[in-house]
């Protein structure tokens, strides 16, 4: 060999740990660096002519587990959903106040009609002012805990929607990076560039689009990675395929999502394909659900509880009047004249004075008026002193003759319907709650600004009462009786929104209705912990063999300096013997 070979040998050992040792420090300073997988400098001898002729550094290059990969961007995805839905489901349990402890009665809604129930027991007790007022008080805080609540998860669905929104410009973001990650990727792999930092960045890129949404991906043969939706739509093939989404500007219980117009929600878009409901996890999956389904069915409950609060105390309500008896009465039910009425058994109607005192009165027998047109004309045609019509809103209106006298009905054997409610009941004469919802439950306005209208006496039934006799009377515990019993009775609630169908009693429902949304809660959290603990195994097995061992790079690097070194040595020898040998060449010469 001669000494030039032997030179340029050195040499090339010489700049090949140089590289290394690059490499090595690159590796140390990256450790605590997000994503950074540990870069291999990959030595290869040269030939020339058969014979060695020094090494080179052909490649720079990362090691990572392709299928523990895969297995690290799926654990992302679910803990992007577990994430999502913990939050929300946390937030959801709030909203439903606390169940208390042995020293706080605690500001559930199971806990607020259970208060309802006791001050309606005192009203049955004691119908004074002051007992109406603490019952109408009760009720309205149940009614307006139940709105509060309903508005809360209509935000909670709007607040869903909007991180959807915000998810999508997430995952759009790293959809772009990729892309153009790809682009130096290929481009460097083509002249023999290191691509190792790249891919880490573009490995990064990939987990995060797989927190927001479910994804398959696979590299292709130029080093390019190609992404996917877990339904086949291209993401990131040749070029960059956005998502699009418009979140809705508010959420009510109308709001819905759908496929096919018209639909409260827009749908989450990405080729012109409706993707929504091919989204099963992620951070966008998660919040999909949340708004759609778990959301709704929260509401669906308290929907269903406020609608069978409302007609239990509204049949029984409508059996009494108040003392003295309201000047009219105007129904809440919308109907014609032509409206069928369907109905059987005798109602009473009677003006009274204010003193409760009968003025006049008349038993209408419904089985031969067929439909409200008739009723109103029976009324008026009547000996009751009262008069009948409807007004501009659909709404039967009863006036008593006198402007000075008042209303009272007893339903007696009245049977309207076909639920086969009392005539007073199925017009919503004097009914004592509003609204057909959580959304809108509300204690009638004049009840709850005079409790003193609570109809909680009754109108004499008893056959052939005289002119002037007292014919509604305080102290009559019936109504009261009966409004405790309504709340306090099994009410069979039928299955809805995840919870079973049961025959309980208004508190122990919204009991309930509390238990099933802290279950759905703790499940969430456990669920989050697993996903997370998961996630964190999958990213610590691909750290243990992909990332930086600190010992073994810093070993590795002092191996680096002395072959370094050695190199230089043996450089610095062979110029030596150049050196030695010019010399004795010139003397020689000489």
């Amino acid at each position: 060999m001669s000494i030039n070979s032997a030179s340029l040998i050195a040499y090339s050992a010489l700049m090949a740990t140089q590289v290394q040792m690059t490499v090595s420090s690159a590796n140390i300073s990256n450790a605590d660096t997000k994503g950074y997988t540990e870069k291999t400098a990959n030595q290869e001898s040269l030939v020339s002519g058969g014979a060695g002729a020094g090494v080179n550094v052909a490649s720079i290059t990362g090691d990572v587990d392709k299928l523990l990969m895969k297995s690290l961007v799926g654990a992302t995805s679910d803990l992007g959903s577990a994430n999502s839905l913990n939050n929300y489901l946390d937030q959801l349990q709030s909203l439903y106040g606390s169940t208390g402890d042995s020293n706080s009665a605690g500001n559930s809604l199971g806990n607020t009609l259970a208060s309802l129930e006791s001050a309606v027991s005192a009203l049955a007790n004691s119908s004074d002012v002051s007992s109406e007022a603490s019952a109408v008080q009760a009720l309205n805080s149940v009614a307006l805990q139940l709105r509060q609540t309903s508005s809360s998860i209509q935000q909670l669905r709007s607040g869903a929607d909007q991180d959807i929104s915000s998810s999508i410009d997430g995952a759009n973001k790293n959809l772009q990076l990729i892309g153009s990650l790809n682009d130096q990727i290929t481009q460097a792999a083509a002249t023999g560039q290191p691509i190792g930092d790249l891919e880490d960045q573009r490995s990064t890129a990939i987990q995060a689009v797989a927190s927001n949404i479910d994804i398959s991906y696979f590299t292709a043969a130029n080093g390019s990675v190609q992404v996917y939706t877990a339904s086949g739509q291209a993401l990131v093939d040749g070029s960059v395929h956005a998502l699009s989404y418009t979140p809705a500007t508010s959420a009510t219980p109308a709001t819905v999502y759908s496929s096919t117009p018209p639909s409260g929600f827009g749908g989450i878009m990405v080729n012109g394909v409706d993707i929504t409901r091919q989204i099963n996890s992620g951070a966008i999956g998660a919040l999909v659900d949340l708004r759609d389904q778990i959301l709704p069915a929260a509401q669906s409950q308290l929907d269903q509880l406020a609608s069978q609060l409302t007609t239990s105390l509204n049949a029984v309500h409508n059996q009494g009047t108040s003392l003295p008896p309201p000047a009219s009465l105007t129904g809440s039910a919308a109907v014609t004249a032509s409206t069928s009425l369907s109905a059987t058994g005798t109602v009473r109607l009677a003006e009274t004075d204010q003193q409760g005192n009968l003025v006049k009165y008349q038993d209408l027998d419904l089985s031969g008026i067929a439909t409200v047109g008739d009723l109103v004309n029976a009324i008026n045609s009547g000996a009751s002193g009262l008069s009948a019509s409807i007004n501009a809103n659909g709404n039967v209106v009863i006036s008593a003759a006198d402007s000075g006298d008042g209303v009272a009905v007893n339903e007696m054997t009245s049977s309207v319907g076909a639920n086969k409610q009392g005539l007073s009941d199925y017009l919503g004469l004097n009914d004592l709650v509003t609204g057909s919802s959580a959304s809108d439950i509300a204690v009638r306005g004049d009840i709850l600004s005079n409790p003193g209208l609570l109809a909680i006496s009754t109108l004499d039934s008893s056959a052939s009462p005289s002119a002037g006799s007292q014919v509604v009377s305080a102290g009559s515990t019936a109504v009261a009786n009966n409004l405790y019993s309504a709340l306090t009775d099994p009410t069979t609630f039928p299955a809805i929104g995840g919870l079973g169908s049961t025959s309980t009693s208004f508190a122990d429902y919204a009991a309930n209705v509390v238990a099933n949304v802290a279950s759905k809660s703790s499940q969430a959290s456990i669920d989050f912990t697993n996903k997370q603990a998961a996630q964190s195994a999958f990213s610590s097995t691909m750290s243990s063999e992909s990332g930086v061992n600190l010992d073994e790079e810093t070993a590795r690097l002092s191996s680096l300096q002395n072959e370094y070194s050695a190199a230089a040595e043996l450089l610095q020898v062979i110029n030596q013997m150049f050196t030695s040998l010019i010399t004795a060449v010139q003397s020689t010469a000489a």
